[in-house]
């Protein structure tokens, strides 16, 4: 009898689960175009002047959101003058990947060079958050060609004591994971989902209704979810691999943190990356949290900006 209940239970979940993913879908339409790749589709949106001045600015977000965490505090202000590309993480947002297991910088960092190729830009300025600043480094260390110029933002870059979070490893766990996904994630995250973002915020407060004008349900979607988990799950190893290499960076770099950062600690990632890469400038922001984009919008454009014109200006000389 309680077998039957059980699988009932599961089976409503199940349905409740992918009503939800419809509705979701619906109420966040992919904003921008899909370019195929191997092993993912990427949503890509690109704003602002083709002919831009300077180096397009390519921003990549971080863990558990998509581009439009990027876009509203940054992308849509420097789109005004520059071309901004804005790309959905291989298994985020719009997204797509062949395969869970795709979840390491390296492999990302792969995809997303296919995808400025197949655009016809670089070399290009690249902004990142949090986890993609592991994405950031690899990608400067693997295409120096396609990045001309680095800016980081609370990002991750060394390994860290503990783990990301019972629930992460949990869900990559074969076949309770997948059922998990599938059934309990989404009705509970319904409820957990914005809670969890205010937490990330502080001590900044999360701006009015971030949760909906950035889509951040769209994680809660199975596929998504578990995309998430293992992209968290495998970052640990991954840094351990490629912070060895971080003093081959040779491109311009900023990294700009908050000194109260609890998501990312800017003791163990800012400071020794900023130590590591020759010549990188570190900014660190007092009584400032993980958020660097939303908290400090301004100084992270006025980075930006500088760094464009510098780069745009050592292009004119080396070309007279």
């Amino acid at each position: 009898m309680i077998a039957i209940v059980v699988v009932a239970a599961l089976a409503l979940l199940a349905l409740v689960t992918q009503a939800g993913v419809f509705a979701l879908q619906r109420l966040h339409p992919a904003q921008g175009r899909m370019i195929e790749v191997e092993g993912a589709t990427l949503h890509v949106l690109d704003l602002g002047p083709r002919d831009a001045k300077g180096p397009p600015i390519v921003m990549i977000h971080g863990a558990s959101s998509n581009l439009e965490a990027m876009r509203q505090p940054l992308g849509d202000k420097l789109a005004a003058t520059h071309r901004v590309i804005l790309i959905d993480r291989p298994g985020h947002g719009w997204s797509t990947r062949a395969r869970l297991q795709d979840s390491t910088p390296d492999i990302q960092g792969r995809m997303i060079d296919e995808v400025l190729e197949k655009l016809g830009v670089g070399p290009v300025i690249l902004v990142v958050h949090s986890w993609a600043g592991a994405l950031g480094a690899r990608m400067a260390l693997d295409y120096p060609g396609r990045v001309a110029g680095l800016v980081m933002l609370a990002p991750v870059a060394y390994p860290w004591p503990g783990g990301v979070g019972w629930y992460n490893t949990l869900v990559t766990t074969p076949l309770i994971g997948k059922l998990l996904a599938y059934t309990v994630t989404l009705p509970l995250g319904l409820l957990l989902t914005e809670p969890g973002a205010r937490n990330v915020f502080l001590p900044q407060a999360m701006p009015e209704n971030y949760v909906g004008s950035t889509a951040t349900r769209l994680l809660l979607r199975p596929r998504e979810f578990l995309a998430n988990a293992y992209d968290l799950v495998t970052l640990k190893q991954a840094v351990i691999a490629q912070a060895p290499r971080y003093g081959e960076i040779k491109l311009p770099v900023v990294v700009i943190s908050g000194d109260v950062d609890k998501t990312v600690s800017t003791g163990i990632h800012s400071r020794p990356f900023a130590k590591a890469v020759r010549d990188a400038k570190l900014i660190v922001l007092p009584g400032t949290g993980h958020m660097i984009q939303n908290a400090a919008p301004d100084l992270v454009i006025s980075e930006i900006e500088a760094m464009s014109a510098s780069i745009a200006h050592r292009a004119a000389a080396a070309a007279n």
